[in-house]
């Protein structure tokens, strides 16, 4: 017998108004018809309808769309079962253009703009990379444009491939600190095994830790019935709920998958934590490579919710790099709080004392004038 949704379920709808920025993750089967290798364009019109709804409650969205092999692989006739990488890379180049077509044509209608991003998985090993990725998604959430995310097929080798969007959905939630991913598929979440194969399968509605029955559950061919498989979504939310976001697993084939969700059955993975909180500990738990000593007025700017400014540090110590956790010490010696430096050590050294008018004439070039920003800042008690 299959659990008592309501019974064990949180408040859906109390989750949902709590999320301010939500990634949404579509499965390549959601988009494209299989046979005819076109857009789905009545389910892909009512996605669009969800993702403006969800913009009029004043929240933000970041879509990672799967579908541009398929689209590629029928434009070029391409009609083997398996293609091969360098197939794969041509089909993904042609279908790109069309998938990109699909959102900006549609957003556009509804007087939004959208953008395009292509990441492989180096993009999120290389420290700087990883830094400019995040930088580029926050301006374009800052201009209110909605990116639209994919691997980067047409470069990508097996090394450097992530291979699935739900790692790269999970990957994108983490980086801009997102409260909600979705991953629309076409399952409506986990189960003790798969529904096609075994009439003893129970839906679990509701995953408070992800546990090594949970794990197993997903890791057998059994449970192996979505494109990526089951696995990769629990991976992913492994990682997002690590973070201090949540998941949810909901099939997504019917018209208006988003505002569905509250209303249909769905796998939702639960943070034990906000992101906030979540983010807090992992700088405050990160291993420095510098210090940055800051005077008295600094310190009380701080504690009153302010970012690090250069005018109020006074010496820097260490070796790191823009992006390293840096500790942050008062003149008396005591330490203050653990942060993520926004420059370098050579930098910081640089520009200590600084009024912030006066940083781009030493530098040489133009930067955000926090050492900290608040936002990479967490304090000792």
């Amino acid at each position: 017998m299959e659990p008592d949704i309501d019974n064990i379920n949180p408040n859906r709808e109390e989750i949902f108004q709590q999320s301010k920025l939500i990634v949404i993750k579509v499965g390549s089967s959601l988009i494209v018809e299989d046979k005819l290798g076109a857009i789905k364009k009545e389910w892909f019109a009512s996605f669009i309808e969800d993702v403006v709804d969800l913009r009029k409650q004043g929240k933000t969205v970041i879509i990672v769309s799967s579908g541009a092999i398929n689209l590629g692989r029928k434009i070029l006739n391409l009609k083997e079962s398996v293609l091969t990488l360098e197939q794969e890379q041509a089909a993904a180049s042609v279908g790109q253009i069309e998938l990109s077509k699909e959102y900006q044509e549609h957003f556009k209608f509804k007087g939004l703009i959208c953008s395009q991003i292509l990441i492989t998985l180096d993009d999120f090993t290389n420290r700087i990379r990883y830094l400019n990725c995040k930088s580029t998604l926050k301006t374009l959430i800052k201009f209110g444009v909605i990116p639209i995310v994919n691997e980067n097929d047409t470069v990508a080798t097996d090394e450097i491939r992530y291979g699935d969007n739900d790692r790269l959905a999970a990957q994108v939630a983490s980086i801009c600190e997102a409260d909600l991913l979705i991953l629309l598929s076409d399952i409506d979440g986990l189960y003790t095994a798969s529904p096609k194969k075994s009439r003893n399968a129970v839906h679990i509605p509701t995953i408070n830790e992800i546990t090594d029955e949970i794990e197993l559950m997903a890791d057998g061919p059994e449970n192996n019935f979505s494109q990526g498989g089951m696995k990769t979504k629990i991976e992913a939310a492994k990682v997002t709920t690590s973070v201090g976001c949540n998941l949810i697993i909901a099939d997504g084939q019917k018209s208006n998958p988003i505002n569905n969700i509250d209303k249909s059955k769905a796998t939702w993975f639960l943070a034990s934590q906000s992101v906030k909180a979540a983010r807090k500990k992992w700088i405050l738990n990160m291993k420095s490579l510098g210090e940055i000593i800051i005077d008295f007025r600094a310190e009380k700017a701080l504690k009153s919710g302010n970012s690090l400014l250069p005018v109020g540090a006074i010496k820097c110590m260490g070796h790191f790099s823009r992006g390293d956790v840096v500790t942050i010490k008062g003149e008396d010696g005591q330490i203050i709080a653990k942060g993520l430096a926004s420059f370098n050590q050579t930098e910081t050294v640089k520009i200590l004392g600084l009024k912030s008018d006066d940083i781009t004439s030493v530098l040489g070039y133009n930067r955000k004038p926090e050492l900290i920003h608040r936002d990479n800042m967490a304090f000792f008690n």
